[in-house]
């Protein structure tokens, strides 16, 4: 990996985004926005009322003639903006549902996408908590780089910032994603896809009219949106198709867990619950795990043994070797 190509990308990024932040007193993110529409629009720079000054022009200019985005991956592009956007999250002091999925968990989705999934050609892929983008580009990443042809993503977000920087990236990325400004747990345009991946903010949704047309709402008061969001990635994801969620780890312990197994059992077959590994997380409390679902229909079935456990640490080759060999035998046994 060419990590001074990245990092080159990414001092041109902050630089400009910086300039534009300080000229037109706009959020860090709103200038990683605009700098990124003009580095995508060939290092034109969209003026409007005089700003950004003159001079800032022609600093702006001078760090533009610099991008050269041919030398790098199309991974390469995404880890320069997860930077330029993690210094936005420092600078703008994002809430923490708002914060992008890291590297490390999102290469673990990946892993888990690449080996159980089995798409097929032309697949479509499904996030509903899309945010920045980083969790479903490294996915989509991984899998072409591993030879899924012809792949598509959908995104959906309620937050039209976080939305705007998923489309630069994207864009930035040549990816094949279509994004859409929606309440997620509201009927959606998008289509039915392959499967599904999401990295779930945890709390309560608070339109409890609209959770009522959920099988996992609560009888009382707010329902959790993750569990929706769940079942609404499930519904939008094709008989047979796997959905990933990152989840945290005591989710079948929380009070609402009888209604989400319920549902579960129902409609899906729950093929695994694996911790991430608890070296990234700063409590037991607050570990995560992912949560593999598939929908029923196809020729999917329930197997026999639930994969459940927990990630080596990640410092661990030996160990991940280990888990790698398990994973597949648990895949033959078990779906194949």
């Amino acid at each position: 990996m060419g990590q001074s190509d990245v990092g080159e990308l990414y001092k041109r990024l902050d630089t400009t985004a910086a300039l534009l932040k300080k000229n037109l007193d706009v959020s860090y993110m709103d200038a990683l926005i605009e700098t990124s529409e003009n580095i995508l629009d060939g290092g034109r720079i969209h003026v409007e009322d005089g700003l950004p000054r003159p001079e800032v022009q022609q600093q702006l200019r001078q760090q533009y003639a610099q991008v050269d985005l041919a030398p790098l991956s199309v991974d390469e592009i995404r880890q320069a903006v997860q930077l330029a956007i993690l210094r936005g999250e420092r600078t703008d002091l994002m809430q923490a549902n708002h914060q992008m999925t890291p590297d490390s968990i999102g290469f673990l989705v990946a892993y888990l996408f690449e080996v159980l999934a089995d798409l097929p050609d032309q697949a479509t892929i499904l996030d509903l908590t899309v945010g920045t983008g980083n969790l479903l580009y490294t996915v989509l990443n991984r899998l072409q780089d591993a030879g899924a042809p012809a792949l598509k993503a959908y995104g959906v977000d309620n937050d039209d910032t976080m939305l705007a920087l998923a489309s630069v990236s994207a864009r930035l990325q040549g990816l094949n994603v279509e994004l859409f400004h929606q309440d997620a747990i509201s009927d959606l345009v998008v289509p039915q896809v392959t499967a599904s991946v999401a990295d779930l903010p945890i709390g309560y949704y608070p339109i409890d009219q609209r959770a009522k047309k959920f099988t996992t709402h609560a009888e009382k008061g707010h329902s959790y949106a993750h569990h929706l969001l769940i079942e609404q990635s499930m519904r939008y994801t094709a008989a047979g198709g796997f959905g990933f969620f990152v989840v945290p780890s005591l989710i079948f312990k929380s009070a609402e867990a009888k209604t989400l197994t319920k549902w579960m059992t129902s409609a899906t077959y729950m093929q695994g619950l694996l911790n991430l590994p608890r070296e990234l997380f700063h409590s037991a409390d607050a570990q995560k795990a992912i949560l593999i679902l598939q929908n029923k229909g196809g020729n999917a079935k329930q197997a026999k043994k639930v994969m459940l456990g927990e990630f080596p640490s990640l410092k661990d080759q030996a160990g991940f070797q280990r888990f790698a060999a398990e994973l597949m035998q648990w895949k033959k046994q078990n779906l194949d």
